[in-house]
């Protein structure tokens, strides 16, 4: 006997065969898909414990956010929308301004935020900007993946070390003590190694880890730092293909793909987020050593330069779509993601037969899987996987009329659409409210966290609303 039976709603299984059906059904033992097909069949051959009418909704397989971090859904809109200013509170709290309770209330609301949009799995860099992590002791990784066991639903967590030269200065509070101490590139490489050994496919294989360095650009190479970046972003990507993790880098722009080639850290378990202005010798490349990209549209980067999509797919290459987190300005909605992924290549070539919505939907479900080393395990409806699901409610205004729902779920909806999510067969929301998660302690704890960070370093500065918020065409600030 099955635990669980949803039925009657129209099933968008992004199996091989591309399946959708119309009155369809899922059957789930213990944490496992054991059935998809209509709702007659599954429903003869499974009788459940429990059944979950899906009546005008679609059944689908939970998203994957293949690239964000942790840390940002505390520091939302800070600074005013000026880069420079929100990577200092950036820098600063992930270094010297956190502790551990600032990393588990983010992790908690992060992790709901996704579960709320329907993100059963998401990547996580313990940290932000591409070398500035928050490895320097292992209380503040454990303590971010308590909040996401808290939550319930599926993380890759990103770490590892950051640029040289090190030692770098990082801080720890007793109350309100600051202590400043010094940290070395094997401490960091350590604290990492701990992690992996404490929490990776751990909890029903809910958590992973990643391994990451920062990207290594020209600039780099150029100064007296360039041995130890390259030897360094060697070691550790030795370590993750020894014991079998994915090797991550974020913001590879304009070259650093052709680098990375060369320091010999690129290959099938590589991601590489971003990947804006490669060259067509880096698109290349990528499909050469079976190297995957996380694109990340709404991110500043995307428009700074242009992550050429549509060409690294034609070459073979798996691209995922990432949101890049939650800030300065952007959200966890994968749908919003998905939309604004397709209308900037379209914009691009200035044709709207670029990225059809059944390609922005397999890049965040079961393409993220597989860029993520997952899918056999998420990413689509299929007997044998994870019981990873999400119901999309359909039955609302800007959702109707009541036909093509594939288009519907890629063009129309939103994260506030989705209605029921299970992970690994565990009903974590329904009817659009978490199960198990008391939400108005979620939401204290992220406000308590951030005013302390902000006491700490003295950010206040930063929560001023900008001369030229109203009535200008441009704010000129943002650029100075």
């Amino acid at each position: 006997m099955a635990d669980i039976l949803i039925r009657n709603g129209t099933v968008i299984a992004i199996d091989p065969d591309r399946r959708i059906i119309p009155d369809g059904a899922v059957a789930i033992e213990g944490d496992r898909i054991v059935a998809v097909g209509t709702s007659e069949d599954v429903a003869r051959d499974h009788p459940a414990r429990e059944t979950i009418d899906a009546s005008g909704m679609a059944i689908m397989p939970g998203f994957v956010d293949s690239h964000a971090h942790a840390g940002h859904g505390l520091i939302k809109t800070m600074g005013g929308g000026r880069s420079d200013l929100w990577y200092r509170a950036c820098q600063g709290a992930y270094t010297v301004g956190s502790t551990p309770e600032f990393w588990h209330a983010e992790a908690q609301l992060a992790a709901l935020e996704r579960l709320r949009f329907g993100v059963t799995t998401g990547v996580s860099l313990l940290g932000g900007g591409d070398s500035v992590m928050r490895t320097d002791d292992p209380a503040y990784g454990d303590a971010h993946m308590e909040g996401v066991l808290g939550i319930g639903t599926r993380s890759v967590v990103a770490v590892g070390t950051t640029r040289p030269p090190h030692p770098l200065t990082y801080a720890r509070w007793e109350g309100s003590t600051r202590t400043d101490y010094p940290v070395s590139f094997d401490q960091q490489l350590a604290t990492s190694q701990k992690l992996v050994d404490r929490w990776h496919r751990t909890h029903e294989d809910r958590l992973h880890v990643a391994l990451l360095t920062p990207t290594v650009h020209q600039e780099h190479l150029d100064g007296a730092g360039a041995e130890a970046a390259v030897a360094q972003s060697r070691k550790v990507r030795q370590i993750a293909e020894e014991r079998g993790l994915i090797f991550t880098q974020d913001g590879h722009t304009k070259g650093s793909v052709k680098i990375a080639r060369e320091i010999g850290i690129l290959g099938p378990h590589t991601l590489l987020s971003h990947a804006t202005g490669l060259t067509d010798e880096e698109i290349a490349i990528c499909a050469e050593t079976g190297t995957s990209i996380v694109h990340n549209p709404s991110a500043v980067a995307a428009i700074l330069a242009r992550c050429p999509v549509t060409e690294l797919l034609d070459a073979g290459v798996v691209v995922a779509i990432g949101s890049d987190a939650t800030a300065p300005d952007r959200s966890a909605d994968m749908f919003r993601h998905m939309q604004q992924c397709m209308h900037y290549h379209r914009t691009h070539f200035h044709d709207p037969s670029w990225l059809p919505p059944g390609k922005a939907l397999e890049m965040c479900t079961i393409d993220g899987a597989h860029v993520l080393g997952l899918d056999h395990e998420v990413g689509s409806l299929e007997p044998g996987k994870k019981a990873d699901v999400i119901l999309v409610d359909l039955r609302r205004p800007h959702l109707y009329p009541a036909n093509m729902p594939e288009f519907r779920v890629t063009y129309f909806a939103n994260g506030n659409d989705v209605h029921t999510v299970l992970v690994g067969g565990r009903v974590l929301l329904r009817d659009r409210k978490p199960v198990h998660v008391d939400q108005d302690a979620v939401l204290d704890a992220a406000q308590r966290e951030t005013e302390l960070m902000i006491e700490r370093l003295g950010l206040r500065d930063l929560l001023r609303t900008p001369d030229r918020f109203w009535r200008h065409s441009r704010d000129t600030d943002l650029i100075e």
